[in-house]
């Protein structure tokens, strides 16, 4: 133990994708508190609460200290030797018997931000050589993967607002005040918003007036999931007047011929807004020439989720927007360095394969199985084993009610995490991997930063207990299968100087600065390059024209996502964010319902118990649940087979609901 003075450890948070630079103050084996860290040159001093609850965390009374192994139907702790026997014995036993498809991998929130604990988790899942992988992918992230490789030929082209140069951003279902962005790191958005308003227009497209819709110059409350009909205007509108005739694309007329319902009427009442806003949204459009467009959950969990965010393309496409300054920018990833080679061009309907046995009518996504299929596979039998980094199955996957009972079926249920769970609690191998202030790390996922970077953090204080890193426990699980995956000898900073073998800068000049950065260029010829060999931009595929037609408005009450400030997913509870279910005023009066009242929200699928919340700025006939409670599961609510064709993700906004006094 320690026991010298107080001490502070420069090092970045990796709650979520902003990656903020902390101070970590530590006395002896004591984390006493995580600040800003005012010299980082991205986040400035910035941090939220989350990212300052990190000590409570390591110090959490019920930290996951031991491996544990279920005997006699009761956890046991045990020896990491005695547990990783056990986990491999079994798995090669399913193995050989089934097949390695019996075997799944579920790459969880925890393992997401762990840089070599995640390629680690790679090698492994491709030395098995199951199909079976699951992630967060199919629960909110899948649009903008599928409108990149459909309209731009690669998913690997992630846009992103150039908010330094902007003059108009519209942001549609997204609030980064409090959820720091989607698959774009935010840091400091309240910061960003109030400077970006005092020289640039800002429009929130939101039927709840958000944090960040506080902020903004102008707000709109569509009725949910109808964002796509307010942009299919504008691209109306636009295409009207000639667009932009120098840059290139494919496939104008049949766009042309998709957007023309979307009138100033037709649109007005589809969506229920008033055409004087629709009319000033166009004139700021086409006032600033160039637009900045980001979408959050609030789309990509909708059933309109791809129609929205390929209208965004379009509109961003014809005013010239997409690789301009103000406009869209496309990060090349430090890592990646997606520059320096040509990324190979997916076919117009996109690149698919099939999903499941058990659900032959889903596809694979991004070589991912969808996430609400896992029951169903392990009722089928196909599914045998469960290898779990890092993920809360019942809060995080959909239909929990009926995934619960198939979760007791597995023959082998080995989780991986640093806090005590529903899952852990239903697990036969808990493999307590170590927290970030633990480990040594990189940025790994470096193009959901707002800057071509990367940075580099030093293990801030040693593991409690037997906790050891997620890469090292996935190596002997490796090894005990017969397959090398990684050197278990070696170190975490050996592993991570390894995996940093190919960036832009050498491991150790990152280790001695703590962050490295590369110059962005705008426009990008490597874009362009692309954009050239794909033949122009595909303005109209007919995977989202179908889905287009097929689109039907839901009347009544609906369901609609949020994120809470003091939580993330799962995590976090006990900075005791509640459960609160936002209500307009005049819906819980007629459902008989009032202030911090008890309030059932049901579907067809189930149903959950809140807290109402009162809020008049909520757009009539919005039933607004955060995500991630475990005593009101908003993963009740959905269904394992209300699915997004093209990719499989899960309908979780604009879900028809009834609210009831509990």
């Amino acid at each position: 133990m320690d026991t010298g003075a107080a001490r502070v450890v420069r090092s970045f948070c990796r709650v979520c994708t902003s990656v903020c630079g902390i101070l970590v103050e530590i006395d002896g084996d004591h984390v006493l508190a995580v600040h800003g860290d005012g010299e980082h040159p991205f986040s400035r001093g910035y941090t939220c609460p989350k990212g300052r609850a990190l000590p409570q965390i390591h110090h959490h009374p019920d930290r996951l200290e031991q491996p544990m192994l279920r005997i006699d139907g009761q956890l046991t702790e045990t020896s990491w030797e005695t547990c990783l026997d056990d986990l491999g014995t079994r798995l090669r036993e399913i193995i050989a018997e089934y097949g390695p498809a019996a075997v799944a991998i579920n790459f969880g929130t925890g393992v997401w931000m762990d840089a070599v604990g995640y390629r680690t988790a790679e090698a492994l899942h491709r030395a098995i050589g199951t199909p079976a992988k699951f992630s967060p992918l199919t629960i909110d992230g899948t649009a903008k993967v599928l409108v990149a490789e459909l309209m731009g030929g690669s998913s690997g082209l992630t846009a992103r607002p150039d908010y330094d140069s902007a003059d108009l951003v519209i942001l549609i279902g997204s609030n980064p005040v409090v959820s720091h962005g989607h698959t774009l790191g935010m840091p400091n958005p309240r910061g960003l918003f109030r400077e970006l308003a005092k020289r640039a227009q800002l429009w929130v497209v939101d039927p709840r007036r958000t944090e960040t819709a506080r902020l903004a110059t102008r707000h709109l409350a569509p009725r949910p999931g109808t964002d796509y009909a307010i942009l299919g205007f504008l691209v109306r509108e636009i295409l009207r007047s000639g667009g932009n005739p120098d840059i290139p694309v494919q496939d104008v007329a049949a766009l042309t011929a998709a957007v023309e319902p979307f009138t100033a009427e037709h649109t007005a009442a589809l969506a229920d807004v008033t055409q004087t806003d629709l009319d000033d949204l166009l004139a700021a459009v086409r006032r600033a020439g160039h637009l900045a467009i980001d979408t959050g959950t609030g789309v990509t969990m909708s059933a309109s989720a791809n129609v929205t965010q390929w209208f965004s393309w379009a509109l961003l496409i014809l005013t010239g927007s997409m690789n301009t300054p103000g406009g869209m920018w496309f990060h090349p990833g430090f890592g990646y360095q997606l520059e320096s080679f040509e990324l190979p061009i997916a076919p117009p309907e996109g690149k698919t394969r099939p999903g499941p046995r058990s659900r032959p009518e889903t596809t694979a996504f991004m070589r991912e199985w969808p996430c609400a299929t896992l029951g169903d596979e392990i009722e089928a039998g196909n599914i045998r084993a469960l290898i779990n980094l890092g993920g809360n199955l019942l809060t995080g996957f959909p239909a929990a009610d009926t995934l619960r009972p198939s979760l007791h079926k597995l023959e082998v249920l080995a989780t991986a995490e640093i806090l005590p769970t529903e899952t852990t609690a239903m697990s036969t191998h808990v493999l307590p991997t170590k927290g970030q202030l633990e480990r040594p790390d990189i940025t790994l996922w470096d193009f959901m930063s707002t800057r071509i970077s990367a940075q580099h953090t030093p293990a801030v204080t040693d593991p409690v207990g037997q906790r050891r890193s997620m890469w090292w426990v996935l190596a002997e699980i490796g090894k005990r299968l017969g397959h090398d995956v990684a050197d278990p000898a070696m170190t975490d900073e050996q592993m991570l100087a390894a995996l940093n073998s190919g960036g832009r800068t050498g491991y150790d000049d990152l280790v001695a600065t703590g962050w490295a950065e590369a110059q962005r260029e705008l426009p990008a010829a490597w874009v362009q390059r692309h954009v050239e060999r794909l033949g122009g931009w595909r303005l109209a595929p007919k995977v989202l024209i179908d889905q287009l037609h097929g689109l039907r408005q839901t009347t009544g009450p609906v369901l609609v996502p949020r994120r809470q400030l003091r939580r993330l997913n799962t995590q976090l509870e006990f900075l005791g964010e509640r459960a609160e279910v936002v209500l307009n005023p005049e819906d819980a009066a007629a459902a008989g319902v009032s202030e911090s009242q008890a309030v059932l929200v049901r579907t067809e699928h189930g149903e959950l118990t809140g807290v109402a919340k009162l809020d008049p700025s909520v757009r009539s006939g919005v039933v607004s649940v955060p995500h991630g409670h475990a005593d009101a599961n908003v993963n009740v609510l959905t269904s394992k087979d209300d699915l997004d064709p093209p990719t499989g993700m899960t309908r979780y906004s604009g879900l028809p609901v009834s609210v009831h006094p509990a």
